[in-house]
């Protein structure tokens, strides 16, 4: 079936060269194959809403395509547009890798995808909230196993009490959403701690106005560079009852050797905030202060990109150097604000993010927008014994990692990798959960040819993560990071593990405002 698809789509688009119907580009020889494409209805049929970029990009021959790749790699280099994988030999930094196609949602599927997002979101602060600072109501009606919750390793006693003004314990949430084969949307899993990405979102869009800026002409796109302002707005409704008008704000980092440090300093640039390390701040009388030049500066809300276990070590780790001693007092007694709030983590364990269509109806009444991967859990032995008969039809993952890692994809895996799975999995099967392979969408990709001198379009899988954000109301930023995976027939897509990104354009209805 794939094979014959490959080929009916090479027939055709010759078929339509001969006929003029067809331009000679990059296009000709693409092969949809058994996959939902973005852009490709079937073999030779361009989605409507791709058809005036497809137009624009059949104007340039593959060399000229591959000139504006190097120009790309010349914008992000210059202006240090980097993300470290941990592990290379050739050192922690490389250039971001941009796609030069980008990825375009019509308005209408992008109104699904942000009523889905919205709900979720609010659906998952009400849990948080219920769960620290309420009366565990989703526990103790059994909606979700109380020893699930509190065996997770997100999960933080320490959390219990301390106050989140207005509920917003995910002042940023990183939702990362795929399409299956029919091209239904589903949620693949949460990102509540502190999700990463959204800084190449903005520079993605800034970068392919300078390379391709033709290709805009005749698409209305909704604009992200507003972000760094709704960000800003989200955290100074968090700033507590006592804090300075206008609220200090600061962004609090690991320091330069952290894999999103460009995204820490970007986005205090952006908000015009500062943007510090642990030993710049110090607690005195519950009480945060930064240290300037001028003395000490009082501090009512920190957007923190430390994990949990790192920000306080009088209260976790005793060996950490990135936090501050005291703090987690500070925000117990309500004279700062952390974004995220502490303890979001439970929230992202993979077991947890099963029970989140039962948590939308327990605590909105609401039937869920978008639906989850179809998922295993191993702890009950009926499904483990299902799950163990056909590992190498399944993907596995660990329930607390990240970044792609630890990740078993059953049909590509090998005989001594699935053999040590299912030993981890009878080992501590609350480890680990099990999901139907997601045939990811795919979408056609910008492949560099060095040996031909110019280059070609091959589909890649890819997903999406969108950034949302609480603050007075809950707000979508329009697209956000679309990952591909970069290696032909992966389905890995994180930048941690050598994927890429595209700008993803979201179309203004006609309602909406222009480009930017």
């Amino acid at each position: 079936m794939q094979g014959a698809l490959a080929l009916r789509g090479t027939v055709l688009a010759r078929e339509l060269l001969m006929q003029g119907r067809m331009t000679s580009d990059l296009f000709t020889d693409y092969q949809v194959e058994d996959f939902f494409d973005e852009v490709f209805a079937a073999p030779g049929e361009i989605r409507a809403h791709y058809r005036p970029l497809a137009e624009r990009l059949r104007a340039l021959r593959p060399e000229e395509l591959q000139r504006r790749a190097r120009l790309r790699d010349t914008i992000l280099r210059n202006l240090g547009i980097t993300f470290a994988v941990y592990g290379e030999a050739q050192g922690i930094e490389r250039t971001w890798p941009l796609d030069l196609i980008p990825r375009i949602i019509p308005a209408d599927e992008w109104r699904h995808v942000e009523r889905g997002l919205v709900q979720r979101v609010r659906a998952l602060n009400c849990f948080l909230e219920d769960l620290y600072l309420g009366e565990r109501a989703a526990l103790r009606d059994g909606v979700i196993p109380a020893w699930l919750v509190q065996s997770s390793a997100g999960f933080c006693r320490e959390a219990y009490g301390i106050p989140v003004p207005r509920g917003a314990h995910c002042v940023v949430a990183g939702i990362d959403v795929v399409r299956d084969a029919r091209g239904t949307y589903r949620v693949l899993e949460d990102n509540l701690r502190t999700p990463s990405g959204v800084s190449y979102v903005l520079e993605n869009r800034a970068t392919l106005t300078r390379v391709l800026p033709h290709v805009f002409a005749q698409h209305r796109v909704r604009p992200v560079n507003h972000y760094g302002a709704s960000l800003l707005s989200a955290l100074r409704n968090l700033a507590p009852a006592n804090a300075s008008d206008p609220p200090r704000i600061v962004v609090l980092t690991p320091g330069i050797y952290n894999s999103a440090y460009f995204e820490h300093a970007f986005l205090a640039r952006q908000m015009g905030i500062e943007l510090v390390e642990g030993r710049d701040l110090v607690v005195d009388d519950h009480v945060v202060f930064m240290r300037t030049t001028r003395g000490l500066s009082r501090v009512d809300v920190i957007y923190r990109r430390v994990d949990d276990e790192f920000l306080d070590p009088a209260v976790f780790r005793s060996d950490s150097i990135l936090g501050v001693p005291g703090l987690l007092a500070a925000v117990r007694a309500g004279n700062v604000s952390l974004a995220n709030a502490i303890g979001n983590g439970v929230a992202d364990d993979k077991a947890v993010y099963a029970y989140v269509p039962a948590l939308i109806r327990f605590y909105l009444g609401e039937e869920p927008i978008l639906p989850n991967v179809e998922t295993y859990l191993l702890w009950e032995p009926a499904q483990r014994a299902a799950v163990l008969s056909r590992l190498h039809e399944l993907v596995v993952k660990p329930v607390d990692a990240s970044g792609g890692y630890g990740i078993v994809i059953g049909p590509k895996a090998t005989e001594e990798e699935l053999a040590a799975v299912r030993k981890s999995i009878e080992a501590k099967p609350r480890n680990y959960i099990a999901q139907e392979v997601v045939a990811l969408s795919r979408h056609p990709t910008f492949v560099d040819d060095l040996q031909r001198g110019g280059g070609r379009i091959e589909g890649r899988h890819i997903d999406l993560r969108p950034f949302v954000l609480t603050g007075e109301k809950i707000e979508v930023i329009p697209g956000g990071l679309t990952r591909v995976a970069l290696r032909k027939g992966s389905l890995v897509v994180n930048s941690s593990q050598g994927g890429g990104s595209k700008d993803t354009w979201v179309l203004a209805a006609d309602e909406d405002g222009g480009s930017g």
